[in-house]
C-alpha cells in the first residue's frame, strides 16, 4: 500500500540522494527543495506547489500532475512525457525550462507564464489553448504542433513555421509576427 502525505511543507530539503518517499501527495507545498538528477517517479502529486525548487534533470516517468503548479523551478531538461498523461494538469510560473520535452503530449490549456523555453521539444504536442505570456522561446522546437487558440501574443524568440505546425486561430502579435516567417529569410523594417 502506498503513503500518503497531504497537507505538508517540505522547505530546504536536498533530495537528491535521499529521495522523497514513494507515494501520494495532496496539498503539499514544495519550497526551495533540491531533486537535481533525482528521481520523482511513480509517485502522485495532487493539488501540490513546487516553489523555487530545482528539479534540473529529474526523472518524471509515470509520475501524475494534477492540480500541480510550478513557481520560480528550475526545470532543466525534464522529460514530461515520461510522466502518467491521466488526469495530467499543471501550471508553470517564472519558471526555467530549457532543454526540457513535451513530446507528443497532449498538455492543451496549460499556462506557462514568464518562462525560459529555449531549446524545448513540443514537437507532435497539443497545446491548443495554451497561454504563453512573456515567454522566451528561443531555439523551441515545433514541429507538427497542434497551436489552436494558444496565446503567443507576449511571447518572444519563437520560430514556427505555419506549413508545418497547426496554428488555425492561434494569436500573434504584430512585433511575433517575424517568427513566422523566418524559413523565408525576408528583412522586415
Amino acid at each position: 500500500m502506498r503513503a500518503f502525505f497531504a497537507d505538508r511543507k517540505y522547505v530546504t530539503k536536498d533530495l537528491r540522494e535521499k529521495r522523497l518517499p514513494k507515494g501520494d501527495y495532496e496539498n503539499c507545498v514544495f519550497e526551495n527543495c533540491q531533486f537535481q538528477e533525482g528521481l520523482l517517479d511513480n509517485q502522485n502529486f495532487v493539488e501540490c506547489q513546487f516553489v523555487n525548487c530545482d528539479l534540473t534533470n529529474t526523472n518524471v516517468a509515470h509520475t501524475q500532475f494534477n492540480g500541480v503548479r510550478f513557481e520560480g523551478c528550475k526545470l532543466v531538461g525534464v522529460h514530461f512525457e515520461t510522466c502518467d498523461p491521466l488526469l495530467l494538469d499543471f501550471g508553470f510560473k517564472g519558471c526555467n525550462l530549457t532543454l526540457a520535452s513535451f513530446y507528443e503530449m497532449d498538455i492543451s490549456g496549460t499556462h506557462f507564464l514568464d518562462c525560459r523555453m529555449h531549446k524545448v521539444d513540443f514537437t507532435a504536442s497539443i497545446l491548443s489553448k495554451c497561454n504563453f505570456a512573456e515567454c522566451d522561446f528561443k531555439d523551441a522546437v515545433f514541429e507538427g504542433t497542434h497551436l489552436e487558440r494558444a496565446n503567443f501574443v507576449l511571447a518572444f524568440n519563437y520560430t514556427i513555421d505555419p506549413n508545418k505546425n497547426t496554428v488555425k486561430k492561434a494569436r500573434f502579435s504584430q512585433e511575433g509576427l517575424i517568427g513566422l516567417l523566418k524559413k523565408y529569410d525576408i528583412v522586415v523594417n
